[in-house]
């Protein structure tokens, strides 16, 4: 099964857990909770906070290098030196950290292999900072990371195929679709054919294609069944 979907199947149960995913010795952590990603962690060095801060240009070179070496001699969080040392108001680290655990789930979905684990209950880590997250948003905002475009055209079906509608005007709101975004799900029509959509659509074709299966997945869209195929 593909991460997205399963990601799909947890919320759509509204199963509470924690999600491991590991591949060559990195292991990213995912809380789940109430529909909502709530924290996200890393093993990977370069998933670090500090240089992630650094990277985005919330945090010069200086201040990198002096506050990871006090960091060091410390067991304060990395946060928290931030803070007292007054680099980063609260307010901005509490948007600094939202943006590098959203980074840390949009990576994830960006690998085509690895073992995934999922443990059912509400867990935390110590002193974590919660963010709410809709599980829903982030596998339509990951799903633009995925790399294999054709991967995900083969599991929407035949170039053929016919989608239809299958939404709530609640979904799009919860899912805060764009002008764009929305105009490709009003082209899915119960006729149009996968390839015309994705030829007709407001992005490139691959976008297209990538939002269709999120789409899918999500469950605002269905495959219309072949006359010969119905019971």
């Amino acid at each position: 099964m593909a991460l997205p979907e399963m990601f799909a199947n947890i919320d759509r149960h509204k199963v509470p857990g924690l999600f491991e995913i590991e591949r060559e010795g990195v292991c990213k952590r995912i809380f789940i909770s109430d529909g909502n990603i709530i924290h996200a962690a890393s093993n990977d060095r370069t998933d670090r906070l500090g240089p992630y801060l650094y990277r985005i240009g919330d945090l010069s070179r200086k201040d990198l290098v002096e506050t990871m070496r006090q960091r060091e001699g410390s067991d304060k969080k990395y946060g928290q030196l931030l803070i007292e040392k007054g680099v980063l108001a609260p307010a901005d680290m509490y948007t600094a950290i939202r943006s590098h655990m959203e980074a840390i789930v949009w990576s994830v979905f960006s690998w085509q292999r690895g073992n995934v684990s999922f443990k059912i209950g509400e867990l935390y880590e110590p002193q974590m900072v919660r963010i709410h997250l809709p599980v829903r948003q982030a596998i339509l905002r990951g799903i633009k990371e995925v790399p294999d475009t054709k991967a995900l055209v083969a599991r929407l079906g035949k170039k053929s195929t016919v989608l239809a509608a299958s939404y709530c005007t609640e979904d799009l709101i919860e899912l805060a679709l764009n002008r764009e975004q929305f105009d490709l799900l009003r082209l899915v029509d119960g006729k149009r054919s996968l390839f015309d959509t994705c030829t007709l659509g407001p992005y490139s074709v691959s976008e297209n294609a990538r939002l269709l299966y999120a789409y899918r997945i999500l469950r605002l869209i269905e495959e219309v069944e072949e006359p010969n195929q119905q019971t």
